[in-house]
């Protein structure tokens, strides 16, 4: 490795420096991020760009397809994925959440199979989060994460049992680490999080019989895939590791990737562990790059299921893409949380976690989600019951097609309503309060909220103004109607709020996001800005 001090040198780290966070910003992992940084940073840039100028064609009617360029790679039938790693061979609950201490408890004794700890749409990405976040796995991995509250309540690692594989997901490529500079520009915050992790914590996973292990975000191309493979390749080379040591799993939630999911796995071979069906995401990409085109228009939030033609397509897509290269098809998330206040309520939603768990599970997904450590019993029921096996990768679907017209099959039943209008208010204001406060998973309404929902929400709203939609109640979806119901619920939630809430703030942000004319690329870039605490001066290690 290059001169440690001079890389180090190249550096300001506008954020913080508690005696903590010393252990994760030591001048070695400072300098493998400066080296990431520098090797790949201007190809995430042009990636960037490529996003842009893909929006740009999509909005002058140009639609997705199927890459001719790359039909090789999709008729090839002797290329294989990764043979699945140690601990990621049985993955049929995982658990996701945040990097938060009690959080990071709480996961790995829960009675799953793998944790997701979620430095992406679960976490506010304040650097106190992140950095402590990075000092709670680096604990976890070594066992040394307990704690007891001052006063109170002792958490503490179960140990009558193995704990779940431990899965990061780092930001997606479009967001940026303020408060670390490297040659006076930003660090992706892709790298710093994936960089920080690896580098202190590789080596000791391996010894642990596991490995590192990731989720990647928000890709919109293959091309992307094939970044995060230089990466990895590069990182495992730079601290004498074998290449394949890395795995990680795509969430397919863009609309464009959903076209690429055979090249994705490709660009990754030797370092893939399957995809995820990433549905809040995913719904939310396809109102975003199709947003300007009316014959896109989506009913209510609650109406876009996972059997809409557009979503049951993509599903059906990644579980055959899956198993023609050996590797999992991992379902999506239930957000619910258990409504201790009303059992009637309660039995209901958790019997549709039961019929979502069943579908997915039928459907030939090698595992799922939960955001709760009270659902895993119900999604390890199901899936215990009909996969006794370890996965179902053997179980193929060569029989299915599916047609690019049927991903972008926007025939949805269900209509625009008032209260659904109202429901995306509330829930793109709750989280953006939260989020502004450092708070990146919230519950609202008995669901576990994150980033993506959010970004349906606004979205949906942007579009109804955007294409003047009408209501079921005959009430025509103006600029003016929105900005109206905006703060009527903003109203509502502030006076139920404690003193000091920053639902005014959030309105501020949100009442920019739903006239039908600007529209941010991320919600997170959108109010990054609220949440950083730059220092004039870069704080010394």
């Amino acid at each position: 490795m290059s001169d440690t001090a001079s890389l180090v040198s190249a550096v300001e780290i506008l954020g913080s420096i508690e005696e903590s966070y010393k252990t994760i910003l030591t001048p070695e992992a400072i300098a493998f991020l400066v080296l990431l940084h520098r090797t790949f940073n201007t190809t995430r840039k042009a990636l960037l760009a490529r996003r842009v100028a893909r929006q740009a064609a999509i909005d002058a009617g140009i639609l997705p397809r199927f890459l001719p360029e790359t039909k090789f790679i999709r008729d090839d039938p002797t290329w294989q994925g990764a043979p699945p790693a140690p601990g990621l061979v049985d993955r049929r609950v995982e658990i996701t959440g945040p990097t938060d201490r009690k959080m990071v408890i709480n996961a790995l004794n829960s009675d799953v199979w793998t944790y997701m700890a979620d430095f992406e749409d679960a976490t506010s990405p304040t650097w106190e989060n992140l950095v402590s976040g990075q000092a709670n796995l680096y604990d976890a991995v070594r066992r040394q994460v307990d704690f007891t509250v001052p006063g109170g309540k002792a958490y503490k690692l179960r140990t009558d049992r193995l704990l779940p594989t431990l899965i990061v997901r780092p930001r997606g490529w479009h967001l940026e680490e303020k408060h670390f500079l490297v040659d006076g520009e930003p660090i992706s915050g892709s790298i710093f999080d994936f960089g920080l992790y690896f580098f202190h914590n590789a080596h000791e996973l391996v010894k642990r019989g596991s490995g590192p292990y990731f989720y990647l975000p928000k890709m919109e191309s293959h091309l992307e895939a094939r970044l995060w493979n230089d990466i990895f390749k590069l990182s495992q080379d730079m601290i004498a590791m074998p290449r394949g040591t890395i795995r990680g799993t795509v969430l397919i939630e863009t609309i464009l990737a959903a076209f690429e999911m055979e090249e994705i796995i490709y660009e990754l071979r030797e370092h893939s562990s399957g995809l995820n069906c990433g549905r809040w995401d995913y719904i939310f990409s396809f109102i975003k790059k199709f947003r300007h085109n009316p014959a896109f228009v989506l009913p209510d939030r609650s109406a876009v299921t996972m059997t809409s033609p557009f979503m049951e397509s993509y599903v059906k897509l990644l579980i055959k893409t899956c198993h023609k290269r050996g590797v999992h098809a991992m379902g999506g998330m239930a957000a619910q949380i258990p409504i201790k206040s009303d059992a009637a309520a309660n039995k209901a939603a958790m019997e549709n976690v039961y019929k979502d768990k069943l579908r997915e599970v039928n459907a030939g997904h090698d595992g799922t989600w939960v955001a709760h450590p009270a659902l895993a019993a119900i999604a390890s029921e199901v899936f215990n019951k009909h996969m006794p096996t370890p996965n179902q990768l053997f179980k193929r679907t060569e029989e299915v097609v599916v047609t690019e017209a049927d991903l972008l099959n926007s025939k949805v039943q269900g209509s625009v309503t008032e209260g659904g209008i109202r429901k995306n208010l509330d829930i793109g204001l709750g989280y953006m309060e939260a989020w502004v406060r450092g708070v990146g998973c919230v519950p609202i309404n008995y669901l576990m909220e994150d980033a993506a929902t959010a970004e349906v929400s606004r979205s949906q709203l942007w579009q109804w103004v955007r294409h003047q939609v009408t209501t079921a109640e005959g009430i025509k979806v103006s600029k003016e109607y929105a900005l109206r119901i905006l703060e009527e619920e903003t109203e509502k939630l502030e006076k139920s709020a404690p003193k000091g809430n920053k639902f005014r703030q959030a309105a501020q942000h949100f009442s920019t996001q739903i006239t039908g004319e600007d529209y941010a690329d991320f919600l997170t870039t959108l109010l990054y800005d609220d949440i950083t605490k730059i220092n004039s001066k870069s704080a010394k290690l």
